[in-house]
């Protein structure tokens, strides 16, 4: 399987990497949480985006970015726009969002960017195309909030992300039981096993799914969110627990 390197880590070598979200809506809130970010000792943060007020008024996505990538250092930016049909917090259209994504790219401060695979693979293919010309690396992503979709769906979401082109292929969904996490990481296992040539990184939510937070390790998924203060998703727990919590599952911490 492909290595991604990202700056100074690997990612899908070792322990999942631990991704904080940056939600704020003003430009206070949002390096206020840059810096709690930095503080967890995260490997890379997420900015969200679509929690931005001033998102599209004249030039503050290009302000914003150079903000974040200042401020950040060397820790790796994934810059997102979760659409609303996808838990996010604005709607927009495909030209819309096709416009946010080429102005990211554009403006040489995203070291990874999120394209959701229902936005249309036509347009997955030409991100990663133009990505991947300006050194940036894709994270192709699908996210059910209502239910956890069978496991056969979830592998050929994740194998129509990598055909695509992407770099990293995200599938998140909703458990309605135990049964459903343990679908998600079957899914997660035998993609990894059968199919993979990119790294995976895929979670159940909320609480009961918490479980698939920790176990990537094991599973195969090579990323995982982990809140520092307000969490993008339900279930994120802080990261400072999660690094620690990976550490026992990978063997890195005494159990007494």
């Amino acid at each position: 399987m492909n290595m991604v390197r990202v700056r100074d880590i690997t990612i899908g070598e070792g322990a999942p990497k631990i991704c904080v979200p940056i939600v704020g809506r003003s430009r206070e809130e949002i390096l206020r949480q840059m810096e709690e970010g930095k503080a967890s000792g995260a490997d890379l943060a997420e900015w969200r985006a679509d929690w931005y007020e001033a998102l599209w008024e004249p030039g503050r996505l290009e302000e914003m970015l150079l903000d974040l990538r200042e401020g950040l250092g060397n820790l790796p930016l994934l810059v997102t726009f979760r659409t609303a049909g996808e838990g996010g917090e604005q709607e927009i259209g495909a030209e819309e969002y096709e416009e946010f994504l080429m102005r990211a790219l554009a403006s040489g401060k995203a070291d990874l960017l999120d394209v959701e695979l229902f936005m249309g693979e036509g347009l997955l293919k030409g991100i990663c195309v133009k990505a991947h010309e300006r050194g940036v690396r894709v994270v192709a992503s699908s996210h059910d909030f209502q239910k956890t979709p069978p496991k056969e769906e979830i592998i050929s979401r994740l194998r129509r992300m990598q055909e695509a082109g992407a770099d990293l292929l995200k599938m998140a969904a909703m458990p309605l039981d135990a049964g459903d996490v343990l679908t998600l990481l079957t899914a997660t296992w035998e993609m990894r096993r059968r199919f993979a040539a990119q790294p995976l990184i895929t979670m159940s939510m909320g609480k009961l799914g918490l479980i698939s937070r920790i176990s990537g390790e094991i599973f195969g998924s090579a990323m995982t969110f982990g809140a520092a203060g307000r969490g993008s998703a339900p279930g994120q727990i802080g990261a400072e627990e999660l690094r620690r919590a990976l550490g026992i599952l990978g063997g890195e911490e005494d159990l007494w």
